[in-house]
């Protein structure tokens, strides 16, 4: 178990980490190639989307041929959607390498693909905390590595600070092979379910798609939030160091929150950890609004939205494991991930789109929070015991 945690969270430091500090490239980019704002944000969320909708393919292809071979094809991807990034000329270069490319490499390096090895490797007593270690780590990666990337677009440039991620994203390779699989995992022992009745099961089933209801929500605030920030903070009169400082204190604070949240969905009942996140998001989006923008006001509202930040993730993909199983359980993941990201490019999108149109973000953030307020209510009614399947043979292929 020790080796598969280390490398999951190595993998999800470098995919994560480098992926949370894109919000930096905003202002560069734009001003050097003469572009919109709305021309970033629509390739980041073609990123987010793109993601979302590789991840269930993702996730099959890990459940059914193991997740190592998947990560090295990511982490192939990734280095290279990150060289063309730099080298994109056009808006639709930007988005075909910024937004598909490196969207569908995420969806082979990060948390479905991850947590799927995670929950047929650790016994179902630890997995919520396990997962929560895992996410723990890709927050660690956001502190790490956006202080490295804001000092790399300063010191080499914006087009030679990708160059050098690229580079980082190939140790991604080596790590992979940590997660091989035995050949009959110890949890997939049972009877067999085919991937259509699996689905059929899953998008059947009323928790289900509440859970993708929420984490609709949480890929609108988080991507949002992350892209657009430096941008919000340097429209306010903020410097770009505060808006490094804020991303920092997101991702620092964002390991204890989400460690927290594996940890107590050992013991508390997980819908109840997300409607509290859902809910407390909300109430530090409005107390941000509220007050005085000063730069302590930024650096405490990151801090509290870092605690809340990706918390979200352990206890919704500890349900999934807990109602159907893990033999499906990358795949499934992928699929409530999807949601996640449609949220994710809708966010991202609107935040640039609406910035056009009106000069400001404050109708998006008014968005995130009505959108936080839905998400805490519909995980109330979530049932996390096991689904009852009337005759196992029945589910079979």
């Amino acid at each position: 178990m020790t080796q598969v945690l280390l490398c999951s969270a190595a993998i999800v430091t470098l995919s994560m980490g480098i992926r949370h500090g894109f919000g930096l490239w905003l202002q560069p980019i734009t001003m050097d190639r003469g572009w919109t704002r709305e021309s970033f944000a629509f390739a980041l969320a073609v990123q987010n989307l793109a993601w979302g909708l590789a991840g269930p393919v993702a996730g099959a292809l890990a459940d059914r041929f193991g997740a190592f071979r998947v990560i090295l094809v990511g982490g192939v991807l990734y280095a290279l959607g990150l060289v063309l990034m730099a080298l994109a000329t056009s808006g639709l270069a930007f988005t075909g390498s910024a937004g598909l490319l490196i969207g569908i490499a995420q969806s082979g390096t990060t948390y479905a693909v991850i947590y799927g090895v995670i929950a047929r490797q650790v016994d179902p007593a630890r997995r919520s905390w396990a997962m929560g270690v895992a996410a723990a780590a890709g927050s660690f990666g956001q502190f790490l590595m956006v202080p490295v990337e804001s000092w790399l677009i300063g010191y080499t440039g914006w087009q030679n600070a990708l160059f050098i991620l690229g580079l980082a994203a190939l140790a991604i390779l080596p790590l992979a092979f940590g997660l091989k699989e035995p050949a009959q995992p110890v949890a997939g022992a049972g009877p067999r379910q085919g991937v259509g009745a699996a689905l059929r099961e899953a998008f059947g089933y009323r928790s289900f798609q509440l859970l993708m209801a929420g984490y609709f929500v949480c890929g609108f605030q988080v991507v949002f939030i992350g892209v657009h920030m430096p941008s919000y903070l340097k429209d306010q009169g903020m410097s770009p160091q505060v808006a490094t400082i804020a991303l920092m204190l997101i991702g620092l604070f964002n390991v204890f929150g989400t460690y927290a949240a594996g940890a107590l969905g050992a013991r508390l009942a997980k819908r109840h950890i997300l409607a509290a996140i859902y809910a407390l998001r909300s109430v530090a989006i409005v107390l941000f609004l509220a007050v005085p923008l000063t730069p302590w006001s930024v650096y405490l509202f990151s801090a509290a939205m870092g605690l809340l930040w990706l918390s979200t993730v352990p206890p919704t993909n500890a349900v999934v494991a807990q109602i159907f199983g893990v033999q499906h359980m990358s795949m499934l993941g992928g699929f409530v991930f999807l949601s996640h990201q449609v949220g994710s490019f809708l966010g991202v999108w609107l935040g640039g789109l609406l910035h056009d149109a009106t000069g400001s973000y404050d109708v998006v953030w008014w968005i995130a929070v009505a959108l936080g307020v839905f998400a805490a209510a519909v995980n109330l009614p979530v049932r996390e015991e096991p689904i009852a399947r009337r005759e196992p043979a029945a589910a079979a292929a």
